[in-house]
């Protein structure tokens, strides 16, 4: 099983309490995955500098491919953060050589090469997934929360796997949006709603999902990247789409135990 990840990086820095760590949603589904057992690969651009260094040694470290990580000459994007009790808050974002990142036609051969590719609404990679979806590669796409956002139609043709955040809970609305994202070409569409479960629509209908409880919350960051991770292991191993969902919980429990956004 091998999952190319194509999309951003950075540093998320908690400049008040003096902690950061190397992120981004494609870095954290990444590593989550990997620490399941798949191999994954990144296709990204870092920086130059010190933080750029620490992203490379870290993705390293995790044991994920990073012969598409490139190196451009300039600073690491870095997100500001803060925390409001056990929840992140985020700040300024300073792109950094994100500015400039393009992904080129080695770049979409290598990521099509894969069994899965996943990105993200910030990952900058939505004009690639034509390319990728014509070679018959399953993707997976994490919208966040921006129900809205014009990405969610320009993409829909090439997502196979739609990951989406909801914070109104299990209502008529997302049953009508998941539905419609399948009946117009989606295999599986999933929402997201924090401490309310989850929600999937295939074609065979609707799928329940429920929290695991965390031991304790420390940090709520990376929840969502490491649920997707959950669930696309799952997807990987042919797991039914409720055991898909548990999967995902099981995941984004541990990680919201820790401050990082995957567990050491």
């Amino acid at each position: 099983m091998r999952v190319a990840e194509i999309g951003d990086n950075c540093i998320d820095s908690y400049d008040r309490i003096g902690k950061k760590y190397p992120t981004g949603n494609v870095v954290d589904t990444g590593v989550n995955l990997k620490k399941l057992g798949v191999d994954v690969s990144i296709i990204s651009t870092t920086g130059s500098d010190d933080n750029g260094k620490w992203m490379i040694e870290s993705l390293k470290e995790e044991g994920l491919d990073i012969s598409h990580l490139k190196v451009a000459d300039g600073p690491t994007a870095v997100t500001h953060m803060d925390m409001n009790g056990n929840d992140r808050v985020h700040g300024e974002y300073v792109e950094g050589v994100l500015a400039n990142m393009v992904f080129d036609d080695e770049d979409i051969k290598f990521a099509s090469s894969h069994d899965l590719v996943h990105t993200a609404l910030w990952g900058m990679a939505e004009k690639t997934l034509p390319k990728i979806a014509a070679n018959k590669t399953p993707i997976a796409f994490d919208y966040a929360d921006r129900l809205d956002h014009p990405l969610v139609e320009e993409t829909l043709p090439y997502v196979t796997y739609g990951f989406y955040s909801y914070h109104n809970g299990h209502d008529e609305f997302i049953e009508n949006f998941l539905k419609d994202k399948v009946n117009r070409g989606m295999k599986i569409a999933i929402a997201t709603f924090g401490d309310q479960g989850s929600l999937a629509y295939d074609k065979d209908g609707f799928h329940k999902g429920n929290i695991v409880p965390a031991k304790e919350v420390v940090n709520t960051v990376g929840a969502g990247d490491s649920f997707i991770a959950g669930f696309l292991y799952g997807i990987l191993n042919n797991y039914s789409v409720e055991d898909c969902l548990k999967k995902g919980a099981e995941v984004a429990s541990k990680v919201v135990e820790v401050f990082e956004p995957w567990v050491k």
